[in-house]
């Protein structure tokens, strides 16, 4: 099965040595995405704010490797706080649609200046 690795400008840098998706098969693997710009700058702001600006950086991603949010099988959320998990729920239904919903698992975890990061698994196949 060919791989290949998806970098794009269109959404925040990777913070390491990694892609920002790969691409294998039918299935494209989304790094996980934070609330920072293109530029590389954070968004500071609210938890809706950064969660915003994490799914938009996440939709980036999945429409340069060819499929978009729609297509997620999985999705995996990390909250700083998981008091706004109710608030994520809301934000997430403007970005993750469709008939068949993914699966999703949402933890707290101890993120260091930002409150959320997301990462999706996409099918595109037939």
């Amino acid at each position: 099965m060919p791989k290949r690795a998806v970098i794009t400008d269109r959404a925040a840098p990777a913070g390491g040595p990694y892609s920002h998706a790969v691409v294998a098969g039918d299935t494209i693997y989304l790094a996980g995405a934070v609330p920072a710009r293109p530029d590389g700058t954070w968004v500071t702001g609210s938890f809706a704010e950064q969660a915003h600006a994490a799914f938009q950086n996440l939709a980036a991603v999945a429409e340069a490797a060819g499929a978009s949010l729609d297509d997620a099988v999985r999705v995996g959320v990390y909250l700083r706080d998981f008091d706004d998990f109710a608030e994520l729920n809301e934000i997430y239904a403007q970005y993750i649609k469709g008939e068949h919903l993914p699966v999703r698992t949402t933890l707290p975890v101890p993120l260091v200046g930002f409150d959320i990061e997301i990462d999706a698994i996409l099918y595109v196949g037939d």
